[in-house]
C-alpha cells in the first residue's frame, strides 16, 4: 500500500494554541507538521486542518496557520472530525483514498478521525513524528490502537518519498533539500 500523490490528503488534526504547552514536544511535533505541509503544497496534495472547538482551545498555531487558506481549515466540535459533514465533503471533493494524519492529540482526536476514515474505506497513514499527546504513554498507546485497526505508521520521509516516486525531478531537488532539517 503505497501513497500515491493523485489519490492522497493531507490533515493536520487540531494543532491549536491552547493546545500547544501541554503537549509533549509541541515544537518537534509542530515543525514536523509544517515540513508536511510544504511538502504537499509542492506536489499539488490537498492540506486540510481541523480546529476542535476554537473559542475555546484557540485557532491554529501560527505557524502551521500562514501555510494555509482559510478554507482548508475546519472547525469542528466531534473528537472524531468525520462526524462533521464539512470534513467529510471536502475529502470527497479532492476524491481522496489515502489521508496522511498529523497533530494532535494523538489518543483522541488523531485517533477518533483515523479510526473514522479506516470505517468509510480509506486508507490512512499516521505521520509517527507529527503527532503529540500530553504524555507519550497515551501516544504509544494510540500507533498500537491504530495498526489494530488497520492503520499505517509511517514517517514524513516515508510519505515524501511515495508521494514523490522518483528521483531526477525539481520537485525531488527542492523536496530534498528539507530532509537535512
Amino acid at each position: 500500500m503505497l501513497l500515491q500523490a493523485q489519490h492522497s490528503a493531507l490533515v493536520i488534526i487540531d494543532m491549536q494554541n491552547r493546545l500547544a504547552p501541554v503537549i509533549n514536544n509541541f515544537a518537534e511535533v509542530e515543525q514536523q507538521c509544517g515540513w508536511l505541509i510544504d511538502v504537499a503544497h509542492q506536489l499539488n496534495i490537498p492540506v486540510l486542518a481541523t480546529e476542535q472547538y476554537p473559542h475555546g482551545l484557540g485557532v491554529t498555531v501560527s505557524s502551521l496557520l500562514s501555510r494555509m487558506k482559510s478554507d482548508q481549515i475546519i472547525e469542528k466540535i466531534h473528537f472524531n472530525a468525520c462526524e462533521e459533514p464539512e470534513f467529510m465533503a471536502a475529502l470527497l471533493d479532492h476524491q481522496t483514498k489515502q489521508v496522511v494524519l498529523a497533530g494532535a492529540e494523538s489518543h483522541v482526536c488523531v485517533l477518533q478521525t483515523a479510526l473514522g476514515l479506516i470505517a468509510k474505506g480509506m486508507q490512512v497513514y499516521l505521520v509517527h513524528e507529527a503527532v503529540g499527546s500530553r504524555r507519550d504513554a497515551d501516544k504509544q498507546l494510540a500507533l498500537v490502537r491504530f495498526q489494530q485497526a488497520g492503520g499505517v505508521v509511517v514517517s514524513r520521509e516515508m510519505v515524501a518519498f511515495e508521494w514523490l516516486n522518483r528521483a531526477g525531478t525539481e520537485q525531488f531537488r527542492q523536496i530534498s533539500r528539507g530532509w537535512l532539517k
